[in-house]
């Protein structure tokens, strides 16, 4: 074997040359795997002994894409492209030998081997997309040129892998090796020595796209059929036109095309803002005083009180990673509405091919519904699920620290309340903690995780563990009302209802926010979580909007009226001038004078206090980093990706330009309009939140 550099070897065995890569943890094309990509292949090409080459990873994956860490840097070492070129020239055949995951710059280089193997379980993609960006190593030209342009568009713009078997089917792979991987790499290049079969260049090969040419309605159609995923993105329409270029231009004409659009999103604001959300979220996991070795406590059994939206959310989290739940409820009806929801769900996705009516029934046999809270008292973990009250929270602690078993973790799915207050309800406040899910909990991917001041921090560590393990980003909050999100919110609130009482329509400044990117707007929201959320029929007296909109009955879409109209059955929110001239005769009962308010207005007033608001978060230590509020903004609430979440929005926009925009406003409410010191003071520096 030789040492080609201190991250590849070339072994020759039979005239089959073996490079090996192993650069820990994910042999990333960084410039020293370029390198001995390069020399090795340079070595083994010109060696006449070897009449075939196998490149094959070593650890648990073949290349997992590129090494970001070098994008918008200047990469050194030998380019990616020469590399590219000298396999695709090689005389003598290459075989990429794959497992793990072949992602992004990793399978750009496997389309430059002549011939693909994998493991069953490998999986084969390019999920640039999701950094903003699309394939620049040559993926949108050669991909469609082996699967066909629907299908590579549909890869790319999702981003989602094909399992190897999959690859096989769509002859992305030639072929799936049982045994020893590199062993199976070398018998299927014997094979193809003794069969003499042709070196199948990709880039050579038009076949696959060359009954698309002529036919754009084939690109329209898939533009608007992912027209809705793919709003406000620019990443995705970038795809499609170099797909379009693979159709239609040579080959290398199409290189020079998807470079071009490349070198655009690289250096674009969206690219630059989900590159760091990629950052954000891997880092959000990192906590200062709690270390990466903390000893975690084993959640074998769990336990869910409540069966409602949330807890039975919650419950499908758990089972669906193997856990079993004992969800208890206080009426048996209360508990078959809860599991019917559940069943319901989970056969909605069966239907989808999501999974199998089997796997339904062994989630559902999961799940042990009961009556009595005894039955909880051999779960490891549970999690309280029921309706926002301090008093019934605090009620139910004082039980469950009495049922469940020592070292037991409770935890509540407050969205706002004082953990301090529930924890020191139990006899055990170092095992109580906050996962506060985001509805529908068995969908969003947010749970903010609430330490208390007592909470033991391997309770923490175990929380932040098991959020990763059911498919969850946590992110960790200390305690305040409304914990980081939320708090976040209420600024925003106020001031979108300020903007309608001064002559802007609920619609107006939902479409403000929406065209920011917000999935919904604060108004279409609020309909859809109930407008009449706390508020209280025997004690309204008119004295908000709110009261006024819920005593004439528009409490949100379940009476299918609220800041909007609803058809039954329909969720589209359809403006009513009559709401708005509640408003207007609202306004001019407080006095408040009606005009135009721009739309710059309206989203800088619904943002920028939300950014105020982190800095206070941050500046009182509630999060650990700006990286976790924008984390939290992102996966919690809807904020547009592209844009990084609230604080990286304020970093590009520059805290400098964001205060003078606070002082403008100021001359209406100077006290709402003050700078959080930590923002006064990063801005007067020309500083950013890092």
């Amino acid at each position: 074997m030789t040492a080609i550099n201190p991250v590849t070897d070339l072994d020759v065995r039979e005239g089959i040359a073996v490079l090996t890569l192993n650069s820990p943890p994910v042999n990333a094309l960084s410039g020293a795997v370029r390198d001995g990509l390069h020399d090795g292949f340079q070595k083994a090409i010109n060696d006449p002994a070897v009449k075939a080459i196998v490149l094959v990873c070593a650890g648990r994956t073949f290349i997992a894409g590129a090494d970001i860490t070098e994008l918008g840097t200047g990469a050194k070492g030998a380019s990616l492209p020469d590399v590219q070129s000298m396999m695709e020239a090689s005389p003598k055949p290459i075989v990429a030998a794959i497992h793990g995951t072949a992602l992004g710059g990793g399978l750009e280089v496997a389309l430059c081997c002549h011939y693909r193997v994998a493991v069953a379980t490998a999986q084969l993609g390019l999920p640039e997309v999701k950094l903003g960006l699309l394939p620049g190593a040559g993926g949108t030209q050669r991909l469609p040129r082996i699967v066909g342009p629907e299908m590579a568009m549909e890869m790319m713009c999702l981003g989602d892998p094909l399992v190897a078997p999959e690859a096989l089917k769509v002859g992305l792979c030639d072929e799936i090796v049982s045994g020893d991987l590199t062993e199976g790499g070398v018998a299927f290049a014997k094979k193809l020595l003794a069969e003499k079969r042709p070196l199948v260049r990709v880039r050579d090969n038009d076949s696959r796209v060359t009954p698309a040419r002529g036919k754009p309605e084939i690109f329209a159609s898939f533009r608007k059929t992912h027209e809705r995923k793919n709003r406000g993105f620019l990443a995705p329409e970038y795809i499609i036109r170099c797909v379009e270029a693979a159709v239609n231009l040579p080959f290398d004409d199409g290189i020079k095309r998807e470079a071009e659009l490349f070198r655009e999103l690289l250096s674009g604001p969206q690219s630059a803002a989900q590159r760091y959300m990629f950052f954000a979220e891997r880092q959000a996991a990192k906590i200062p005083d709690v270390p990466a070795d903390t000893p975690l406590i084993p959640i074998n059994r769990a336990g869910v009180l409540g069966a409602g939206t949330m807890g039975g959310g919650i419950t499908m989290n758990l089972v669906n990673v193997g856990i079993p739940v004992t969800i208890v409820e206080t009426s048996q009806e209360a508990l078959d509405r809860g599991l019917k929801v559940i069943r319901t769900n989970y056969e909605n996705t069966a239907r989808k091919g999501r999974l199998t009516q089997a796997d339904v029934e062994t989630r559902m046999g999961l799940i042990t519904p009961s009556l009595d809270m005894q039955a909880l008292a051999s779960a490891d973990m549970v999690v309280e699920a029921v309706f926002e009250n301090m008093e019934l929270k605090k009620e139910i602690f004082r039980k469950l620290d009495a049922i469940c078993k020592p070292g037991a973790i409770l935890a509540t799915n407050t969205s706002a309340l004082d953990i301090n207050a529930i924890a020191a309800q139990t006899k055990r406040p170092e095992y109580v903690i906050g996962t506060h899910y985001f509805s529908p909990a068995n969908v969003m991917k947010l749970v903010e995780v609430v330490r208390g001041d007592k909470t033991a921090k391997n309770v923490i560590a175990t929380a932040m563990a098991l959020s990763k393990r059911i498919g969850k980003i946590g992110v960790l909050s200390g305690v305040c009302y409304g914990f980081i999100g939320n708090r976040m919110l209420f600024g925003r609130n106020v001031q979108a209802n300020r903007t309608i009482l001064e002559g802007a329509s609920p619609a107006r400044v939902d479409k403000v926010l929406t065209d920011f990117g917000f999935p919904m707007g604060p108004f279409a929201m609020s309909d859809l979580a109930g407008v009449d959320v706390g508020w209280n029929a025997k004690t309204s007296k008119g004295e908000t909007l709110r009261d006024r909109l819920c005593e004439a009955g528009r409490r949100g879409q379940k009476t299918n009226a609220g800041y909007y109209d609803y058809k039954p059955g329909d969720r589209t929110p359809i403006p009513n001038e009559d709401v708005v001239a509640m408003i207007r005769e609202f306004a001019a009962s407080k006095q408040i004078r009606q005009r135009d308010v721009s739309d710059a207005e309206i989203l800088d007033r619904c943002l920028i206090p939300m950014v105020n608001e982190g800095a206070k978060i941050l500046s009182e230590g509630i999060a650990i980093r700006a990286s976790d509020i924008d984390t939290v903004w992102v996966h919690g609430y809807g904020w547009p990706v592209y844009r990084g979440g609230p604080m990286h929005w304020a970093n590009s926009m520059g805290l400098d330009k964001l205060v003078a925009r606070m002082q403008e406003f100021a001359a209406d409410d100077a006290a709402f309009w003050t700078p959080a010191p930590m923002l006064a003071e990063l801005a007067a520096k020309g500083g950013g939140f890092k």
